[in-house]
């Protein structure tokens, strides 16, 4: 599939390129991202590279994980965002936010418009987000962007070597007001 970009008033969605590696690399050495992400740590410039140049062109040349920097109207990088395809109809989304830019928003804002966009384009019927228990600014994010926490996993994320609980939620797209591509009943209340 062909990279696409996503915009909202106050968003860039886009594939990163060899011309993010500098500014991916930048972000990426934040502590929290490192400890709450499942990125390498230390993070190397090489990390940087192989991520910008291969992972995220590779993901969407094989539709198997759609990789979308956030950068502000100004170019500037404000975060990352990628849906990775899990099973048919269903997706993880994944985000870290650079820390210059957290608490405006911009990642929720994000996660919506991405949300919209593989429920509408790419006719998935479930994202899935995940995180580490404990990482709250996360869970705010999933949270604020509707996303149904469904409960906690144990032993389900895999961070560095280390087994770890993780919350999951979920988002349908009934929770943003679209249709589903396929036919969902849910279990009686």
């Amino acid at each position: 599939m062909e990279p696409v970009t996503l915009t909202t008033d106050r968003l860039v969605l886009r594939t990163v390129g060899p011309q993010d590696t500098d500014a991916v690399y930048a972000a990426c050495q934040d502590p929290d991202i490192q400890r709450w992400t499942t990125i390498p740590s230390p993070y190397l410039p090489e990390h940087a590279r192989g991520f910008t140049e291969q992972l995220a062109p590779d993901g969407w040349a094989n539709g198997s994980m759609f990789t979308f920097g956030v950068f502000l109207t100004t170019g500037e990088l404000a975060g990352m965002l990628g849906i990775t395809s899990r099973s048919l109809g269903v997706g993880e989304i994944g985000f870290w936010a650079a820390k210059e830019h957290r608490g405006n928003g911009f990642i929720t804002e994000a996660a919506v418009a991405a949300a919209r966009w593989a429920f509408t384009r790419i006719s998935m019927d479930r994202l899935e987000w995940r995180a580490e228990v404990g990482n709250l600014a996360s869970r705010a994010v999933a949270e604020r962007a509707g996303f149904t926490i469904e409960g906690t996993l144990r032993s389900a994320l895999n961070n560095k070597g280390v087994l770890r609980d993780c919350w999951i939620g979920s988002l349908l797209p009934s929770d943003l007001g679209l249709t589903s591509s396929t036919p969902y009943v849910p279990a009686p209340r």
